[in-house]
């Protein structure tokens, strides 16, 4: 894997080089613009608007448009040459409780790894400082040509750079708002928080899987074998106003009741199984103490 970012963590007048890796990818089905008639792939010239010729890569650059219309050209000594500390350096600014971070601030995760063996030390030194804290440590840093905030936190032994949002970047929510007069019956918070407890479980994301993407696979193999394309199981939904919530929250919960009830067995067969093994062990103990005893009698 190939580090994004080098540069350092400055936790005091402690510094840790470290490189900087994408900690996720996502992982999706990509397509290409075709002309439907034949499926040839369509293709962009990037033609210059003042003089209409076709502009190669190279001589693309980066511009700002003014207010006025004029066109800023920026070159690449004119990032290079940016005033900023957060440059090549996590600056870490202060250690905050973690339920105090909203997750809407939250952005792309990036693993942290020691460069080179002296930065070893210092970054165990704070990452085993973060693990039970309960703390992320603050930080700001320059990455893909802006500074972000971001946070510091442990997962599986790695430090993890989370970068945020600036509060700007996040829209104001009031006109989601529902209306103020709604009123809520306490039955029907009764029946809610009913439903919320039948499917309280442990976060296990592995049991989730993209079942949108497995279709279109099966779509796209299926249109390349030149066979049927696969029937599609739908289910009916309730389309009809609800007017009774707490009947509608009721059914719900037997509904949740009955899916965990059928998930049940699947999950607690291979205790079962291991299960059989300690039993059988304890049989052939008692069988061999029955031994002994008879042993010493006949003695």
């Amino acid at each position: 894997m190939q580090a994004i970012w080098k540069g350092a963590i400055s936790f005091g007048m402690v510094t840790i080089p470290i490189k900087v890796f994408s900690a996720t990818e996502e992982k999706d089905i990509s397509f290409r613009q075709v002309h439907v008639a034949d499926g040839g792939r369509i293709r962009y010239k990037r033609i210059c608007s003042i003089d209409g010729e076709e502009v190669p890569y190279s001589d693309i650059g980066k511009g700002y448009e003014m207010p006025d219309g004029r066109m800023i050209v920026l070159e690449p000594d004119d990032f290079a040459d940016l005033p900023l500390t957060s440059k090549k350096v996590i600056d870490v600014l202060e250690f905050v409780p973690a339920d105090q971070v909203d997750p809407l601030y939250l952005g792309k995760s990036y693993y942290l790894q020691a460069d080179g063996g002296p930065g070893a030390k210092p970054y165990v030194l704070l990452r085993d400082a973060l693990e039970g804290s309960e703390l992320y440590a603050l930080v700001k840093v320059a990455l893909r040509s802006r500074e972000s905030l971001g946070l510091l936190r442990t997962v599986d032994n790695i430090l993890i750079l989370q970068v945020m949002l600036w509060p700007d970047e996040v829209r104001d929510a009031s006109f989601a708002a529902p209306p103020e007069d709604v009123e809520i019956r306490s039955q029907e918070k009764a029946m809610a928080s009913s439903y919320i407890d039948t499917l309280r479980g442990e976060f296990d994301p592995e049991q989730y899987h993209d079942e949108y993407r497995t279709a279109l696979e099966k779509v796209v193999e299926a249109k390349a074998a030149g066979v049927p394309l696969p029937e599609a199981d739908e289910e009916e939904t309730e389309t009809a106003e609800v007017v009774d919530l707490v009947a509608a929250l009721r059914a719900s919960v037997e509904a949740a009741k009955a899916r965990r009830a059928e998930a049940a067995p699947a999950k607690k067969a291979p205790a079962k199984k291991t299960a059989e093994p300690k039993k059988a062990a304890a049989k052939k103990t008692a069988a061999k103490k029955t031994a002994k005893k008879a042993a010493k009698k006949s003695a």
